[in-house]
């Protein structure tokens, strides 16, 4: 066979694009070479299964003289990606680029030849062709030395940058946490932390031996989670059964039982245990609280500071530090917090009215989930979230039912079905923990209030622009004002005039709208009449209808505490302005290069939140406990200590948290009838008719503090002859123990 020149030289190119085809050859012409310039690149000419064509031509060819043939192969193929070879008789320029032949669709394994280079020898091209004949592995590209070619293809590989290893477990999991330790949401609950420790200091600072603001109503309230964790401990059946008011039944709810906090009470034993879980709880109660109301103002669409300045006000309000004493006070995180969840779980904020993309079920099931839990810690402030939550639902419901009829639909079944079961779960909680005050207040009606009751602590407005003495700030100043208050530490009501002040240019500057900035402003206008009490005409057409026909509003005596609601609205209303003020400031310094604020004015961003911490600063005493006498830890129950009175009783209270023996005394929001006879008769102890009486109720022991007696009675009967009684004296410690 023949090629197209005899003489061994490479045939010159075509201009044309035609190429000569073999002499003396019968068959169809050569393709044109310009055709097929830009079509893909062919494989071989000719199959193994078809010797009558071309190909075997071609491939001896193309071994006997590889310096004709190479270069054809060179120009043809070296730059084209693969395909099938046509038919022969039919050129590419009659078919669409990329097309493939019925033999390339056939015999595709047979036709591919891999020729990466130009230039590469007839040598090679010949091996691979033969190997393509063999069925030999590479011939179709697909044997070991596809990747040796492969890697030849492109040498510019070898300077490409080397891929990045893939992290071990170790290193993911070190970027995860790291990740996660500068999320904002830690970062928010570290700083809370921080924030609750140095503005109660110095709470921690001895943390078993003194107790915030005064060792009364906190060492009941020690004593009421440290009853809790041992009921769960040892009897969680006889919960509502305390230790304290002997023989009184469900004495545990004679005030707001903290329930929530009883898995604290399972950690620790006796006073020193229960006092520093008290100090423990009261602080993180104010990191709570903190960290609701930023969540809350986030939610709601304000920005990192404006919610910084929300969370801080929140509660760090003056008026608050009047309350340190009360934990089931102080402790209202739980409020913004389930407030906040259930918003994200709707999708729903103040700025961005509702997103049905942004709806989590179970944030809604969270959210209602920690609103059961803020209710468990007392009805005091619970009782009118759980309210509010209430007229929320109804609203809820009403608006959903009402859309689905129009063919619209504010938020999906799955969710309507969160709220419907949380809802339920709320409820549940709630009626649970009524159904023991419910005992109470029938087998004790003076526990019920009245209104008159409610108008002894009913703040006047002046109550408004009062701080409490125990206001770093303020608490001097103040002092003429509090002298014409008839009961000032329920009625010194301000929240801050930072607050006001902030909250009032909200009204004007902000980036919630108008309308939301008036029902804020309505809010606040609601909340403050109803914290007057019966100082707003009478309370006639405010609280009074609420103290008569809603339940439970007959137990809570003090209304300022609806001052709680009022700060969350006053600190929404500063968290927009603030908010609108930094993105102003943000605007200012996006002209500058770098396009940044400048350092003076992202410090004034910060100016309002520093003067809402101030304001904050507080002044309270811290005083220490009362020392437990030795006998509480020896002489088994039922007991009583003497001298009994509402206050010294709660020390006793805690004192029993070593044995949870059975005492007479207890101090709680009101007094039993049995416990005023008690007293009464017991003032002349020891004498035959206070002996007899306390026989009748079952006590056997009776513990005089010597300590406390002094200018009392028991300074001198308590060492006067007992033997014609019937009973036993024994000195134990600084008490005198008579055996009944």
């Amino acid at each position: 066979m023949t090629t197209n020149a005899t003489g061994g030289g490479q045939p010159p190119r075509q201009t044309d694009g035609a190429d000569p085809g073999p002499t003396g050859a019968a068959g169809p012409p050569q393709e044109d070479r310009t055709a097929t310039a830009d079509a893909p690149r062919r494989a071989e000419p000719e199959t193994a299964d078809r010797p009558e064509v071309a190909k075997p031509e071609v491939a001896e060819t193309t071994a006997d003289k590889p310096e004709v043939a190479e270069p054809e192969v060179a120009e043809t193929t070296a730059d084209k990606p693969e395909v099938a070879e046509p038919e022969v008789g039919e050129t590419t320029a009659d078919k669409p680029e990329g097309a493939k032949s019925e033999i390339g669709k056939t015999k595709l394994d047979e036709t591919k030849v891999d020729t990466p280079e130009a230039g590469r020898a007839g040598a090679d091209e010949t091996k691979v062709a033969k190997a393509a004949e063999a069925g030999a592995p590479g011939g179709d590209g697909s044997g070991p030395d596809r990747k040796d070619t492969a890697a030849e293809a492109d040498p510019w590989t070898s300077f490409a940058p080397e891929p990045e290893p893939v992290p071990g477990r170790p290193r993911r999991a070190a970027r995860a946490t790291g990740r996660f330790l500068v999320h904002e949401w830690t970062l928010a609950v570290l700083a809370s932390l921080a924030l609750a420790v140095g503005m109660t200091w110095p709470t921690l600072r001895y943390p078993l031996y003194t107790l915030p603001q005064d060792y009364w109503d906190p060492s009941l309230q020690a004593w009421q989670m440290a009853w809790s964790g041992h009921a769960l401990r040892t009897n969680p059946g006889q919960l509502f059964q305390s230790n304290t008011f002997f023989p009184e039944p469900w004495s545990f709810a004679f005030s707001d039982m903290l329930l929530g906090y009883a898995p604290a009470g399972l950690l620790g034993t006796g006073p020193d245990a229960a006092v520093l879980r008290y100090n423990i709880m009261f602080v993180l109660a104010h990191a709570m609280a903190t960290f609701g109301a930023y969540v809350l103002a986030r939610q709601l669409g304000a920005g990192r500071i404006g919610s910084a300045v929300a969370g801080v006000s929140y509660t760090y309000a003056p008026w608050l530090l009047a309350q340190a004493g009360h934990l089931h006070i102080v402790s209202n995180g739980g409020i913004p917090l389930a407030l906040a969840m259930l918003a994200r779980g709707h999708g729903w904020s103040l700025r961005h009215g509702y997103r049905p993309e942004r709806r989590r079920v179970g944030w809604a099931y969270a959210g209602w989930v920690v609103a059961a839990w803020q209710l468990s810690l007392g009805f005091g402030i619970g009782l009118v979230f759980a309210y509010v939550l209430a007229v929320t639902l109804l609203v809820s419901a009403a608006v959903w039912f009402w859309r689905r009829r129009r063919g619209r639909r504010p938020f999906g079944r799955r969710l309507f079905v969160a709220d419907l079961v949380g809802g339920l779960l709320f409820a549940a909680v709630g009626a649970l923990l009524a159904v023991p005050y419910f005992k109470v207040a029938e087998l004790h009606p003076n526990a019920e209030r009245t209104l008159g009751d409610i108008g002894v602590y009913s703040p006047p407005a002046s109550g408004f622009f009062t701080a409490p003495a125990q206001s770093w700030i303020w608490g001097g100043l103040h002092e003429g004002a509090r002298a014409t208050l008839s009961w000032s530490p329920e009625m010194t009501l301000l929240p801050g005039f930072v607050l006001y002040a902030l909250a009032a240019g909200g009204l004007f500057f902000s980036v919630w709208r108008l309308r939301h900035r008036l029902l804020l402003l309505a809010g606040v206008l609601v909340t403050m009449v109803l914290a007057m009490g019966t100082r707003f005409f009478g309370g006639t057409f405010t609280y009074a209808p609420l103290f008569e026909y809603l339940p439970g509003f007959n137990g809570l005596r003090t209304p300022g505490r609806m001052m709680l609601w009022t700060t969350l609205l006053l600190g929404l209303l500063a968290a927009g302005a603030v908010t609108a003020f930094a993105q102003r400031v943000r605007e200012l310094g996006g002209g500058r290069v770098p396009a940044r604020p400048s350092p003076w004015l992202r410090l004034a961003t910060l100016l309002p939140l520093l003067l809402v911490v101030v304001e904050g600063l507080n002044d309270a005493p811290h005083p220490v406990v009362p020392e437990q006498p030795v006998a509480m830890r020896t002489v088994d129950g039922p007991l009583l200590v003497l001298p009994s009175s509402q206050n010294q009783d709660q020390p006793v209270m805690l004192w029993s948290t070593s044995r949870f023996q059975q005492v007479v005394n207890g101090g709680s929001g009101f007094t039993p009838k049995q416990l005023d006879d008690v007293r009464r008769v017991t003032a002349a102890f020891p004498d035959q008719t206070s002996v007899d009486y306390l026989r009748t109720l079952g006590v056997r022991d009776v513990v005089v503090l010597r300590d406390q007696i002094v200018g009392t009675p028991w300074e001198v009967t308590v060492d006067a002859p007992v033997d014609q009684l019937g009973i036993t004296r024994q000195q134990v410690g600084n008490a005198v123990v008579f055996r009944l």
